[in-house]
């Protein structure tokens, strides 16, 4: 309605106000932050019964809220309704299998070996044609999403983020992650980090439940 409406306007521009520098010299400072988090936190509850209004799931509120820039509450709806209706789709749906499979496997074997696979993975050393589409489609995924993020077009982002579905059901189904060869294991756990960040960058994706 009009009221929740203009509270997300109210918040925006609040939050801008108060992240004017008050200076470190001044001993009411920490009272200032005390109050300025509270106040986010209330319009974030504000929000979510907003959005929740709205049939957005608490769960792709919650991915919202966990991206940078979530006091800007007018960006956060954007965020959020765009991420609900990627999530409506089959490529969207699929997409999130997709990820939280790499997600996982990623997980798995960080929590077993000990360290994290974050290197960028080498693609010269890519054995089958699915590993060789699954770069070059990571490269014009993020070459889409880095641009239409900064300027704030979730639509556009999701939709290259969507394009990501089928090489990487492709990946899954032709290629073995855990290979026997070292090398080429750590390589494919590299190219898995590489796809959970570029869809992380677009909204958290591990607050949506399966």
């Amino acid at each position: 309605d009009l009221a929740s409406a203009a509270l997300v306007d109210y918040g925006k521009n609040t939050e801008q106000e108060q992240s004017l520098s008050i200076g470190p010299d001044y001993e009411f400072l920490d009272t200032v932050e005390i109050r300025s988090a509270d106040l986010l936190d209330f319009l974030h509850d504000r929000l979510k019964v907003y959005l929740r209004d709205r049939g957005i799931r608490h769960d792709v509120i919650d991915a919202s809220l966990a991206m940078p820039n979530a006091d800007d509450l007018t960006l956060l709806v954007k965020r959020a309704e765009a991420l609900s209706d990627f999530l409506k789709t089959d490529d969207g749906e699929n997409l999130l299998q997709g990820f939280k499979r790499a997600h996982n496997i990623l997980k798995q074997a960080e929590e077993k070996d000990g360290v994290e696979y974050s290197y960028g993975p080498d693609p010269k050393l890519a054995e089958t044609d699915e590993e060789r589409a699954l770069f070059a489609a990571l490269d014009a995924a993020e070459a889409k999403i880095a641009p239409a993020m900064e300027a704030e077009d979730f639509g556009a982002a999701m939709s290259a983020m969507a394009d990501l579905r089928a090489p990487i059901d492709a990946f899954f189904e032709a290629v073995q992650v855990n290979a026997e060869n070292d090398i080429l294991r750590r390589n494919r756990l590299n190219l898995l980090h590489r796809i959970s960040a570029i869809c992380l960058s677009v909204a958290d994706l591990t607050k949506i439940e399966a």
